[in-house]
């Protein structure tokens, strides 16, 4: 009987990883996520039920059970070294000619790879099991985050039976952030009040240097494998060769790795790329090209701080110049000051853009950035707007510095520098500029979705002291509308309208819009299903909250902090006394979409990302981040992504927002 068990989860096991393989190598998933999770329930229930057939590489053992308390530091067998740059077919063809040099008019052909923006990682296994996992440090040495790196899924904890795997093996790669997580991870960070992340490649490198692998866990890291460190034997005799090994071991590596038989066609491959990365969903900065022949690299050898028979060909950033027309300060809902440049209209990457946050005061120290300045400004990862130079020689006759404020720009209390003295917070729990940052996300479409009361009106209500809290909102009677400017008969009747709508929200809406500290809306939803009722979540002791898978200790405390403060519950019992009624909302509204697979791409019309994948859960069906084959249809809005590429491809269904409303019955 326990032999039985013992071999179900190890079947299990298998079961899993080979559909991890699947997905992550292959591309190609044979089953949709929901069987994949009811697998990886079905073992978790077995493991629970005998603790002594747990093993470390068990799917089920990725998140570590509490945080660390610092990181170690690892050793590289192998130094990993950096990669020299060019930005040029001109010095492709002088990197060329010292190959050519080096190997002494042998013939050789080379690998070219995307260059991912990410942060390199060594991977090691012993006996196909990961052991460790570092950074790369100062090259020589780099700190041990294996608790972390376990929980990127992409990576295998366990190698594929191959005939090849040896004593031991160390995997070299990048560990990244796909561009919807971060743009997610960011949405997040603003609806939390917290300062952003400049790129994917901070973000990366910030989730894997946090100290509780569940956090960690929640930032959907990926990566891909690019080369072989220390072995206990010779894997194979080319690159290439190392490259489709790893595939067979389980090891992602990117599909549009390509050979190239000499220098010219390494340069077509390059020039290829610098217009097709805007397609996919991960960003590169340039692409890396290798000497293929192994024995020829170690012929070739190394510098003291790069190899000579590899290089990184960069692309040029997408740049633009402007004036800085003025440095403006602003306030977050959480009392976060942060400076941001408003400069000349200007078009870069494909949109007009107007202003870029400095993201703290000591950037703009950096920069020295002045108001009349010359600037160039680029799309960091080509997502966010930033300043990343000044153009000293341009400025303008008697600029002056920028002045950190002293006080807080719109309630003049006191300000402070927060722990680790890179951010500015309003102290004054009574600031107004606070205050109109929260009711402005308490109204937002993917809190409580009062359409009409917008910044313009809020602003007012807030200046007249009509409204000091969330519960005045729900107070406000249309003639108080009509006391404000610009506000007639119809405008005001069409705010109270909105108001009153926006009573009967679900409850995850609800706890979204209150701007509890690290809580989105994602998490909003777990904590709905999880209790089920406001007042359940309102009196939650700490350690339930902890136990919730997603929600680490430091989001716990706050939740836990947040409704042990009497005047946020006062205004709770303020909103719940004037109608607001929370209603966990778990049914579907129909099977309009039973059993149905969707994967959404573009900007709609109608939904924000949140609604949209809740509309779909209502009726019935479930997103998916990826197409593939068991992709029912993609549901596509304005400037869609690869994925629809993925999907013209692989021959799915694709629908606009007009047909997915008359499928949910809304038209």
């Amino acid at each position: 009987m326990a032999e039985d068990i013992k071999k179900q989860i190890e079947k299990l096991r298998q079961e899993l990883r080979t559909h991890d393989y699947l997905y992550y190598v292959l591309n190609q998933p044979e089953i949709p996520d929901q069987q994949y999770d009811r697998l990886f329930a079905q073992l978790r229930q077995l493991e629970q039920a005998h603790p002594q057939y747990i093993t470390p590489d068990s799917p089920t053992q990725r998140v570590s059970e509490r945080p660390i308390e610092g990181f170690g530091t690892i050793r590289h067998a192998i130094p990993m070294l950096s990669i020299d740059n060019t930005y040029n077919a001109d010095d492709l063809r002088k990197f060329d000619e010292r190959i050519a040099k080096g190997l002494e008019g042998a013939d050789y052909d080379y690998v070219v790879e995307l260059k991912i923006d990410g942060l390199a990682i060594s991977l090691r296994y012993e006996k196909g099991i990961l052991v460790n996992a570092a950074t790369r440090g100062d090259g020589e040495t780099g700190d041990d985050v294996t608790a972390n790196v376990r929980t990127i899924k992409a990576i295998p904890l366990k190698l594929l039976s191959d005939s090849q795997i040896q004593e031991t093996i160390e995997v070299r790669g990048e560990v990244y952030m796909p561009t919807k997580s971060f743009i997610a991870l960011n949405r997040q960070k603003t609806e939390s009040g917290e300062p952003l992340f400049a790129n994917p490649r901070n973000a990366a490198a910030g989730s894997l240097k946090l100290l509780d692998s569940r956090i960690t866990a929640q930032r959907n890291l990926s990566f891909f494998a690019y080369a072989l460190g220390e072995v206990s034997q010779p894997l194979a005799d080319e690159h290439w060769q190392v490259l489709h090994r790893f595939k067979k071991f389980g090891l992602p590596v990117h599909p549009n790795i390509k050979k190239a038989a000499d220098i010219d066609e390494v340069i077509e491959i390059c020039s290829s790329w610098e217009k097709e990365r805007h397609h996919l969903d991960f960003q590169i900065d340039g692409m890396v090209i290798k000497v293929n022949s192994l024995d020829q690299q170690e012929i070739l050898g190394a510098t003291g701080r790069s190899p000579r028979w590899c290089i990184s060909f960069k692309f040029p950033a997408e740049q633009a110049e402007t004036i800085i027309e003025s440095i403006e300060v602003q306030v977050g809902k959480s009392g976060i000051l942060t400076p941001v440049a408003k400069f000349k209209p200007v078009l870069l990457a494909g949109t007009t853009v107007k202003s870029a946050s400095l993201h703290n005061f000591d950037q703009v120290d950096r920069l020295d950035v002045r108001q009349g300045d010359t600037v160039i400004i680029e799309k960091a990862g080509e997502i966010i707007p930033q300043v990343v130079e000044v153009k000293k020689e341009l400025r303008p006759v008697g600029t002056k510095p920028f002045k950190v404020p002293e006080k807080c720009p719109n309630c003049e209390g006191p300000v402070k520098k927060n722990e680790n003295g890179a951010y500015l917070r309003c102290l004054n729990p009574n600031c107004l500029g606070q205050l109109k940052e929260k009711l402005r996300y308490f109204a937002g479409r993917d809190q409580m979705d009062i359409e009409n009361l917008g910044p313009a009106l809020i602003e007012q209500l807030v200046d007249t002291g009509l409204v000091k809290n969330f519960a005045d909102i729900y107070k406000l009677q249309k003639e108080d509308i009509l006391e404000l400017e610009r506000m007639a008969e119809k405008s005001a009747t069409n705010v109270i309208n909105a108001i009153d709508q926006s009573k009967n929200r679900p409850l995850w809406r609800f706890i979204a819009a209150l701007g509890i500290r690290n809580i989105g809306t994602q998490t909003a939803e777990i904590l709905a299903d999880e209790f089920a009722s406001l007042p359940k979540l309102m009196d939650a002791p700490i350690d339930c909250l902890q136990k919730i898978e997603q929600i680490g200790p430091v989001v716990a405390q706050n939740i836990y902090d947040y409704f042990r403060n009497e005047a946020n519950r006062k205004v709770i019992d303020g909103l719940l006394t004037a109608g607001v009624k929370p209603v966990h909302q778990k049914e579907k509204k129909s099977d309009a979409l039973a059993g149905k697979t969707i994967v959404v791409t573009g900007m709609l019309e109608n939904f924000s990302r949140p609604q949209i994948e809740q509309t779909i859960k209502q009726f019935g069906g479930k997103t998916a981040s990826s197409v593939s084959k068991n992709t029912d249809f993609v549901l596509a809005g304005a400037e869609p992504g690869s994925k629809l590429d993925k999907a013209t491809q692989l021959g799915v269904k694709v629908i606009d927002e007009k047909e997915f409303l008359k499928m949910i019955g809304k038209i």
